[in-house]
């Protein structure tokens, strides 16, 4: 089998090609990436060494991805590639419009004129907007889609997008919609990545507004096993919710970090909320529990241990490079949470 991974330099999408490596050693597996601010080539070396092709370059160059699709004749697409920030999105909307609906709809049409077999599109729980704090519902691949800012507005567009051309043309897209990923490889402008930076270094944790907003947190190798799965066994044409089951508010997330490194939590720091931020997430993964049978393996004890120890040796590994090559720290400023699924 000859696979496309698009966005496949980024947190979410390199955890998935060493989780297809290893399922699938015999598949050929070719990496796009435009190694932006959280694409990092450096996290797919080991899978280099094994085999895998990198091509660096932007999803919306349409000639440039033409040519990807008629030498690599693809089998099979999974679409991680996008602009994945809200504050990024409420700072400049247009980028976020060009890559994820343009560069989707780029991938699709050669998906279509190439005659892939199946094109999974990796999408967020973002697109269903947010449950109030009061609320105990669960957001099911029926519920209405309300994104809030630009960024899930144009994520709900590209699911649509890809909607269509399978219903029009005939390709075969699943769609996948996940809950908040945590673990290694994640951009250090993320929350959890933020909070265990700055704690390391006895510095202000900022949480937004009074830090009550509420996430269903999933671990990314869990979120890249479903993900196999629904390439493997799953309906074309059908979406698949995955969640954690994993409900926490950012309050405690950052207190839980500040236990397992050891720090006060007199290091946390409200400041200024997001504009139109979503209060409540919360997924309903039971149709691929049970038309797939995943489920997610990985507990948040367990999960959230490996990604401290992943963070502190990378932090370590960065500050003496930095100190060696004159390279910039570590963002120390960020007070961003972790949106979604994708850039990956």
């Amino acid at each position: 089998m000859k696979v496309l991974i698009t966005g496949g330099a980024g947190f979410i999408g390199s955890n998935y090609v060493y989780i297809h490596l290893d399922a699938r050693p015999e598949d050929e597996l070719t990496v796009l990436d435009a190694l932006t601010y959280s694409g990092h080539r450096e996290n797919l070396a080991e899978a280099e060494a094994r085999g895998v092709k990198f091509v660096e370059g932007r999803i919306e160059d349409r000639a440039l991805v033409t040519a990807l699709f008629e030498e690599g004749q693809f089998d099979w697409v999974v679409h991680f590639a996008a602009e994945t920030h809200v504050d990024r999105s409420i700072k400049d909307p247009g980028l976020f419009v060009t890559t994820n609906v343009m560069g989707t709809q780029v991938l699709l049409d050669a998906a279509r004129d190439f005659g892939v077999k199946r094109f999974h599109h990796v999408s967020t729980d973002e697109v269903y907007g947010d449950l109030g704090f009061g609320s105990t519902d669960q957001f099911t691949e029926e519920s209405a889609i309300r994104p809030s800012s630009p960024y899930s507005a144009t994520k709900a567009a590209s699911d649509f997008l890809a909607l269509s051309y399978f219903r029009t043309f005939g390709v075969p897209v699943t769609i996948s919609r996940c809950s908040n990923n945590y673990g290694p490889f994640q951009s250090v402008e993320n929350l959890i990545p933020v909070l265990i930076g700055r704690a390391a270094r006895d510095e202000a944790l900022p949480i937004y507004g009074t830090g009550q907003n509420v996430r269903d947190w999933l671990f990314v190798k869990d979120h890249c096993e479903a993900i196999l799965a629904i390439l493997e066994r799953g309906t074309v044409g059908e979406i698949y919710n995955v969640g954690g089951n994993n409900e926490w508010a950012n309050i405690d997330i950052a207190k839980l970090v500040l236990n397992l490194i050891d720090k006060p939590e007199n290091l946390i720091s409200f400041v200024e909320d997001r504009k139109g931020h979503d209060q409540r997430y919360a997924i309903d993964s039971s149709k691929l529990m049970r038309e797939l049978g995943w489920s997610p393996r990985t507990s948040f004890e367990e999960g959230m241990r490996q990604t401290v120890e992943w963070y502190k040796i990378a932090l370590y590994e960065r500050s003496h490079t930095s100190r060696r090559n004159g390279l910039a720290p570590l963002p120390a400023d960020q007070s961003h949470e972790q949106t979604s699924a994708s850039h990956l």
